[in-house]
């Protein structure tokens, strides 16, 4: 028998040598995190209905923009994603940009919340909460910025209430639900809805979140475990890794009805893009906006392709619209350490320049990307 050569070997336990150690290291970082905080910039709660519960930020720059600024956030995940950690928040990116920012807080829907509606959502919580904006600041209109199925919202709330929205920001919102670009828009045409709402009620949240998981089921749920052996011995990076995971399983459940109307009315009947979808019996007519608009989009996002974000601008009435696209996924256009200097400085240049409190913007600062059908890309991962 041919002998291994001396080196070859001494390799080998070298390797296994330094794989002993991170798993030890690893072992000791993971006993010594109890719990890793996230949602870590200071607010304050100002107004609360039922679950939902409205943030005003406690302001961290010297001057701030004299118009208010409110997040509306998704309901099929928790909004402190947007703050997950000091050093990687786009909350307070802006809020140090000199943003006045306000979030609402979805919460945990149960049983009693089952038979809530869009319309409960957009002419009730939206609406009310914009409303306690409006009467704290003494400001008309306030600027509404959407991400995700937040963003959908909002589009739906700028329409039916024009008179209240100073700006509208959408960050990779679904719009138009005809394209088959990605998993989630082909599962929705076929998805038996009603059978999943009136077997709930309320949908839990875990069964949504293993849909999602689905979607890349090698990288959301193998890859990333094999990644983290690589950092298991840097105890930053590990926290990192358990923040992301505290926010991808704190998945609330959804509403049923709201739910069904979701899906039904625009994933399966695309009425939003169609401008035919209905509200409580009035309308949402796309051509109500004409205020100016800014639509974010991420270019690698596998939950909502760029395919179905891109026409919003193009479907309303505003002159001053303007797309960015950035490169980078869906998440990753938020928690990135670069898009932070690049996405987050970029929204709110735009909305602090057509945020003064007479309503002027400052010179230049109307894009006409709209009509000049360009569309300015930035970077970002």
């Amino acid at each position: 028998m041919t002998a291994v050569p001396a080196p070859w070997n001494l390799k080998r336990i070298e390797e296994a040598l330094e794989i002993n150690r991170k798993l030890i290291s690893g072992v000791n970082n993971l006993l010594q995190i109890k719990e890793v905080e996230v949602d870590p910039t200071p607010k304050e709660m100002i107004y609360q209905e039922d679950k939902m519960r409205l943030f005003h930020y406690q302001p961290l720059a010297g001057e701030t923009a004299p118009v208010p600024t409110l997040v509306v956030y998704a309901l099929v995940n928790r909004q402190y994603m947007m703050d997950l950690q000091s050093d990687r928040s786009v909350i307070r990116n802006w809020l140090e940009l000199g943003l006045d920012l306000y979030i609402i807080d979805w919460g945990y829907p149960d049983q009693v919340d089952r038979y809530l509606t869009l319309e409960d959502y957009v002419d009730g919580y939206i609406n009310e909460s914009v409303d306690v904006i409006r009467r704290r600041t003494g400001q008309d209109k306030i600027n509404l910025l959407g991400v995700c199925q937040g963003g959908t919202l909002s589009i739906m709330y700028a329409a039916l209430y024009p008179e209240k929205v100073k700006n509208l920001v959408t960050m990779v919102t679904p719009f138009d639900f005809s394209t088959d670009d990605g998993l989630l828009f082909r599962w929705g045409k076929y998805m038996n809805v009603d059978k999943f709402v009136d077997t709930f009620g309320v949908v839990p949240g875990d069964y949504m979140n293993v849909g999602f998981m689905m979607l890349k089921p090698f990288s959301l749920a193998l890859d990333k475990y094999v990644g983290l052996l690589d950092s298991l011995d840097d105890r930053e990076g590990v926290e990192e890794f358990l923040r992301m995971e505290k926010w991808i399983f704190d998945s609330p459940g959804q509403a049923g009805e709201t739910l069904r109307q979701f899906v039904r009315d625009l994933y399966q009947k695309n009425l939003l893009a169609q401008n035919r979808l209905e509200l409580g019996g009035r309308r949402v007519d796309l051509r109500r906006i004409s205020m100016p608009l800014l639509n974010v989009i991420a270019e690698q996002d596998h939950l909502v392709p760029p395919a179905s974000s891109r026409p919003i601008t193009e479907a309303v009435a505003s002159e001053d619209s303007q797309t960015i696209c950035f490169q980078g996924g869906h998440i990753g256009l938020f928690v990135s350490s670069k898009s932070q200097k690049e996405v987050a400085p970029a929204i709110a240049r735009w909305l602090k320049q057509r945020s003064s409190a007479a309503g002027d913007r400052e010179p230049g600062a109307g894009n006409r990307a709209k009509s000049a059908g360009r569309e300015k890309r930035g970077g970002g991962k």
